[in-house]
């Protein structure tokens, strides 16, 4: 079983954000960096399915010589090897190109990306990627297995569930429930993941199909009036003449 899996080099849910450039870059000083959430919960699962079945996890993630420290806490969770092309990943449609390259030079069952990144939350990059390969694309998987050369992959859609059956090769996104919880690296993945291969490839020639304008931050939240407990005719005031809603 070979499995790649795209990984996004985000920053921590914690960390607070701001611009520069007049609002056209995120800055990035002082930030800390981690594997997104969706893509930790799939890379544990993937781990899961080749403990069982044997296998070889393949990382990849696209961006400059800084996102390596994440491609290393992959290596450090369970990935065998990681690949870091070597781009500025401008948007989803760049992106995929230089994924589906690295996966036309590869022979992979299974390509898995997360649902979407915590960043810009586009939940583009997979679908673009399976396109571009002529493989069926499946999103928002929460729970999957594998029977013999097919994958049985389940989703949530309204009113219940969707059991999905697909031979291989097949690209799929998944999300909160694909695996219980994120794979803690142990002392020893850590220190095995400074020997793992990290290879560094030169995209190809991949246009942009959107440009950022600008960023801007959501507006303030306005001030909270507290009511003491009891002083119901003061709330009932505050809510016909200030908020206006009764």
């Amino acid at each position: 079983m070979e499995i790649l899996l795209c990984i996004s080099h985000v920053p921590d849910t914690t960390a607070k954000i701001s611009f520069v450039e007049d609002g056209k870059v995120y800055n990035k000083e002082g930030v800390q960096f981690i594997v997104g959430p969706n893509e930790e919960l799939a890379l544990t699962r993937a781990i899961d399915i080749k403990e069982a079945q044997g296998g070889k996890i393949t990382a990849l993630t696209v961006g400059g010589a800084e996102v390596e420290p994440t491609l290393r806490k992959a290596l450090a969770m369970g990935a065998d090897e990681a690949i870091r092309v070597n781009a500025e990943p401008t948007d989803a449609y760049n992106v995929a190109s230089q994924i589906a390259e690295v996966v036309k030079n590869g022979n992979y069952d299974i390509i898995m990306t997360g649902r979407e990144s915590i960043d810009y939350n586009g939940g583009q990059v997979g679908e673009m990627v399976a396109e571009f390969l002529n493989i069926p694309s499946i999103s928002g998987v929460n729970n999957l297995d594998i029977e013999g050369n097919k994958a049985i992959m389940q989703r949530e859609i309204d009113g219940g569930y969707e059991k999905i059956e697909c031979d291989f090769p097949l690209l799929l996104s998944g999300q909160k429930g694909i695996a219980f919880e994120p794979k803690i690296p142990a002392m020893r993945g850590i220190m095995m993941a400074r020997r793992k291969p990290l290879n560094v490839v030169e995209p190809v020639a991949a246009d942009n199909a959107t440009e950022v304008l600008v960023h801007t931050l959501p507006e303030a939240k306005g001030a909270c009036t507290m009511i003491d407990a009891g002083n119901e005719a003061e709330l009932i005031r505050l809510l016909h003449e200030e908020a206006k809603v009764i």
